[in-house]
């Protein structure tokens, strides 16, 4: 493999990235190692993933006391879970013993109960049972709750870092909260989610939501061409704002008309378009007139990654008796539009793959992919130190 030879010289040297830390329209894109190298890929978990704030998802996803998620992140397998006392927490999805996964996929528990030695957990994370302990010396349960992880909740999305210093969660997000404000966020409701394993890196599908460039090509048949704008952003996250110059909701199909309201207290531009986000490194948010959907990606390997993708409504909308039925045309286009991101970044991963792939030219188009590139290096290479 191509990097077995460079993982010790250029992969992680500053130089290396001279031609992307250009001007976008001098500049080159992220060599091919960056989407293929265990290598990169170790050192992206290390600097990145387990020093940012990753979200979760949703606090209605677990509405009842002891409803349950079960996450698999770059940081290991973690535990939302609604305690008895309605508050949401996050654990390390371990056990205090000898370290099995407690639970998997989601439902609804009174107590977490290891699988392996039956120690038990209530929901608030506390070690109620440990049967064959009573003889350990010193062993006493208040000591063995479960890892509680760093978390914090923001307009009802759930946020974790697997670093315990660093920047809080709104410092972190900068003025996205602000701009985003006004899709009021507290007062969307997750419908569904859908998760799907996608044979790329995950940055493809990072750099491929950020862009317009694309969709006459990809999209063609079915979102057709868009115009993306540069967002002028502060702090962790940048942003395009696209419009398709139609009257209706940039989350139906061109042609499409809907019944659902937008957004009360939408201005003016965004009333004529959406938001195409990234949180990093990893989370998107698409703010459209009526509607927004989550994006979140966790690699599982360096040429793999898990999208799990959510869907959220105004709860007004969600009390129509229409809703079913408009609801569908929403449906109709994420998916058309997902299915075909996921193909082009999985042919994207099949070239990169290439012992001739060089490093190529940006569009004018590509502004955000250009600041995903430089974000990640910062982190990822830094000054070569290390």
């Amino acid at each position: 493999m191509q990097e077995s030879s460079i993982q010790n010289g250029p992969m992680f040297d500053p130089a290396s990235y001279a031609e992307v830390r250009k001007p976008l329209l001098e500049a080159r894109t992220l060599p091919a190692w960056c989407y293929t190298s265990a290598d990169w890929h170790a050192r992206e978990v290390e600097r990145v993933f387990l020093k940012s704030w990753l979200f979760l998802g949703r606090v209605e996803q677990v509405p009842k006391p002891g409803d349950y998620i079960a996450i698999d992140t770059p940081g290991g397998p973690v535990l939302m879970i609604r305690g008895r006392d309605h508050e949401v927490r996050v654990f390390a999805n371990t056990c205090r013993h000898r370290g099995a996964q407690l639970l998997e996929g989601e439902g609804n528990c009174r107590a977490i109960k290891c699988p392996y030695h039956s120690w038990i957990y209530a929901t608030d994370g506390k070690l109620t049972g440990a049967p064959g302990m009573d003889e350990t010396v010193g062993f006493a349960k208040v000591d063995w709750s479960l890892t509680a992880l760093r978390q914090d909740i923001w307009e009802g999305c759930v946020f974790i870092n697997f670093a315990q210093d660093g920047p809080g969660l709104l410092e972190y997000f900068g003025d996205m909260p602000s701009v985003l404000g006004q899709y009021d966020f507290a007062n969307l409701v997750c419908v569904e989610t859908r998760d799907y394993d996608v044979n790329c890196n995950w940055k493809l599908l990072i750099e491929n939501a950020l862009e317009a460039y694309h969709t006459p090509t990809v999209h063609k048949a079915t979102l057709g061409e868009q115009v993306g704008k540069l967002i002028q952003t502060q702090g962790n996250w940048d942003a395009i704002f696209g419009t398709n110059d139609q009257d209706q909701s940039f989350s139906v199909l061109p042609g499409e008309t809907c019944a659902l309201p937008f957004i009360e207290g939408l201005g003016k531009m965004e009333q004529r378009g959406a938001y195409f986000t990234v949180l990093y490194p990893a989370t998107q948010f698409a703010c459209a007139q009526d509607s927004v959907w989550w994006l979140r990606l966790f690699p599982t390997g360096p040429e793999s990654c898990r999208l799990n993708v959510g869907f959220m409504f105004p709860r007004e909308a969600i009390e129509r008796p229409d809703f079913a039925e408009e609801s569908k045309k929403h449906f109709e286009r994420w998916f058309a539009g997902i299915d075909e991101d996921n193909w082009i970044s999985i042919m994207q991963q099949k070239g990169l793959r290439s012992a001739a792939r060089k490093p190529g030219p940006m569009s004018s188009q590509e502004p955000v992919v250009h600041k995903v590139y430089n974000w990640l290096v910062d982190r990822v290479v830094g000054n070569g130190a290390g």
